[in-house]
């Protein structure tokens, strides 16, 4: 057993390091591009289309129009 533990340790070390060298390289592609497009913009737009991904895009157009016209 202690050998399975050490053995799914290393991977899991290996995954988030992984991870690590991920977000490090979307950190700098999303830098890379400051200057060149609005990035806050690109990312509300992106956080968007992620969450668009989850939902019923006709039930979620139709609660936004909703509130969209709420006083």
């Amino acid at each position: 057993m202690d050998s399975l533990v050490i053995e799914l340790a290393k991977k899991l070390k290996s995954v988030e390091n992984e991870i690590k060298i991920l977000q490090e390289d979307r950190r700098d592609l999303i830098s890379d591009y400051k200057d060149k497009i609005d990035v806050k913009a690109f990312r509300a737009a992106w956080a968007i289309l992620k969450k668009k991904e989850n939902v019923n895009e006709v039930e979620l157009e139709n609660i936004l129009d909703i509130i969209d016209n709420v006083e």
